[in-house]
């Protein structure tokens, strides 16, 4: 959806590196070179930290990791980098990320994140890494979309006042094998008024696919690429690219709305709210007359289901059951 075709790219919760693999993968099918990106990242635990470094390396894929595992709120080893994408899948919902040693921080520009929750410090964390035109792709836990407890709902606010909000998505359940709970993706661009697309000030895109994708087991929900591509050509249309077509709001699916009207919704940033009801098709029958049909149609089942039921209680008697 961001299209990092070239330029520096960062992960503040890196892993074992699979954003930059993804990335590296990207360039090169759309006929880049490798090396198009300049990878920077950074991961707290000490082993993923060198399963990041191997991995990247059998790839042949230079990236600046960090000298050393580290956390990234309290040991930020690329304080000076200006990213111009950034792509995180930050841990969910961390109660203990030390965020009261972390009170005055210069990261906390739209409100001081609350010390049990850590899900706005990662997106102001972002924000203060993006460069003048970067863009920010990534997964929070759904609450970050609504939540007001302790001043989430002012930083949201802050957030929606300063322009950062370019599209909110919301996810289904079942999409990852840590935890069954929906996700929701948010993309921050640092200035919609960059000259790369159309000016999108004051807008922000809301997509609702939490009924995509199909479970591959009972516990395992798959995308398919389809409606992969539809996501994205739906952002890439909203955002005026070049061969991306024509954007409108399609019912239960995607609507472009004005700040005024999520500042109307308390600056929630929940899709249902915007998306609104999926368009039902509409038969030509007067809804009056398909409720008189329909129900005259039920009250014959009920009688032959009454009729049927007493046909079988009266073969039971005949084989001696139920007297």
């Amino acid at each position: 959806m961001i299209e990092p075709y070239k330029g520096r790219i960062y992960d503040p919760c890196c892993g074992s590196g699979g954003m930059f693999v993804q990335s590296e993968k990207f360039v090169l099918a759309h006929g880049g070179r490798v090396g198009d990106l300049s990878i920077y990242g950074q991961e707290s635990n000490s082993t993923t930290w060198r399963l990041c470094k191997m991995n990247l390396a059998i790839r042949g894929i230079e990236g600046n990791i960090g000298p050393h595992n580290a956390d990234t709120f309290h040991n930020d080893v690329h304080k000076d980098l200006k990213a111009d994408f950034i792509l995180a899948n930050p841990p969910f919902n961390i109660s203990d990320w030390g965020g009261e040693r972390l009170r005055e921080d210069v990261r906390w520009k739209y409100g001081t994140p609350p010390t049990v929750n850590a899900n706005f410090g990662w997106v102001q964390h972002m924000v203060h890494h993006l460069a003048p035109s970067g863009i920010a792709g990534f997964v929070l836990a759904n609450g970050s979309m609504s939540s007001n407890q302790s001043g989430e709902g002012e930083i949201r606010k802050a957030l929606l006042d300063a322009d950062l909000v370019d599209c909110m998505i919301a996810m289904p359940g079942q999409l990852f094998y840590t935890t069954q709970i929906p996700v929701c993706l948010w993309f921050l661009a640092r200035s919609k008024k960059n000259g790369k697309h159309r000016d999108r000030r004051g807008e922000t895109l809301f997509i609702d696919a939490r009924k995509f994708g199909a479970l591959r087991d009972r516990i395992h929900r798959d995308l398919p690429d389809e409606e992969i591509v539809r996501i994205a050509k739906t952002y890439h249309a909203w955002r005026g690219e070049k061969n991306a077509g024509n954007y409108t709001d399609v019912a239960g699916f995607c609507k472009s709305a004005k700040v005024e009207e999520i500042a109307s919704h308390g600056y929630v940033l929940t899709p249902g709210r915007y998306v609104g009801a999926e368009d039902v098709e509409d038969d030509g029958e007067d809804f009056g007359e398909k409720m008189n049909r329909l129900t005259a149609t039920l009250g014959e089942q009920f009688k032959a289901g009454a009729k049927l039921e007493k046909a079988i209680l009266s073969n039971l008697r005949g084989l001696g059951y139920g007297e």
